[in-house]
């Protein structure tokens, strides 16, 4: 079932969409029963590749994901632990990717979403003294899994190692949950993974019977509260946020539709 979904999702993201549909209307366009759906087909690969590039649209199909859990406030040297997580036990850390570069930093082999996951924990870490640190992700069969580098980016942030706890066998967020469901038991846990990707992990979370507090990190739909043209402009970073928006879009629909979300 995992790879299934993940071989489903993969063409239904805007860029491997927009190929499919591009070669689909020019095997047709070639053909003389349909040249007319080939080149629709080729104008709605345009279209949409234009809509899923764009700035404005990008954050806008972002936004709403990112604002429904708000961030753990700044937190004062020396003042004690915001209520929200106070209680917490353990600061989980779900994985975000890392590229495997001998000689380069643990910090540097994570992707822009697992440093900045880890960045947030280390920093709810400082004021919850007694909690440990749960990070999660596997690895391929030889190479380190994607948690064994959590957890030394995690040190090299001033963690203790001995408050870190490993789960390298979770595929997705769903064993995820569920992994971390058998590990907290009924103890309340900060939850840290992408603010784009708090609403699926929460609802996943919450079917587990997680006792948890959302602390979403790595923000990325930002906006410049003054009107900006570039902010109509088109880039490869808007693709790439319009990808994140369309999975996770899809993901909170497949939850709905098994009645988890």
């Amino acid at each position: 079932m995992f790879w299934l979904k993940k071989f489903v999702s993969f063409w239904l993201m805007p860029l491997p969409l927009c190929l499919a549909l591009l070669v689909s209307g020019l095997l047709l366009g070639r053909s003389t029963r349909r040249p007319g759906i080939g080149r629709r087909l080729m104008a709605t690969a345009a279209a949409l590749l234009l809509l899923f590039s764009n700035k404005a649209v990008s954050t806008r199909l972002l936004r709403p994901l990112e604002d429904r859990y708000p961030a753990v406030p700044e937190i004062v040297p020396g003042a004690p632990a915001p209520a929200a997580i106070a209680g917490c036990r353990f600061v989980v850390v779900l994985g975000g990717g890392h590229t495997d570069m001998p000689g380069i930093p643990a910090t540097g082999q994570l992707s822009s979403s697992a440093l900045g996951r880890i960045v947030e924990a280390a920093r709810l870490l400082r004021v919850l003294p007694a909690a440990r640190l749960v990070v999660s992700g596997p690895g391929e069969p030889g190479r380190p899994s994607h948690a064994a580098v959590l957890a030394r980016a995690a040190a090299s942030l001033g963690i203790d190692p001995a408050r870190i706890i490993l789960v390298d066998t979770a595929l997705d967020t769903e064993d995820e949950s569920l992994a971390v469901a058998r590990l907290a038991g009924r103890a309340r846990v900060a939850l840290v993974t992408s603010a784009w990707h708090m609403p699926r992990a929460a609802a996943l979370f919450r079917s587990a019977g997680v006792d948890f507090t959302p602390c979403p990190a790595d923000f990325v739909a930002r906006e410049d509260p003054r009107f900006r043209w570039g902010s109509l402009s088109w880039d490869s970073e808007s693709l790439e946020r319009s990808t994140l928006a369309v999975h996770e879009w899809i993901g909170l629909l497949w939850l709905r539709l098994r009645g988890v979300a």
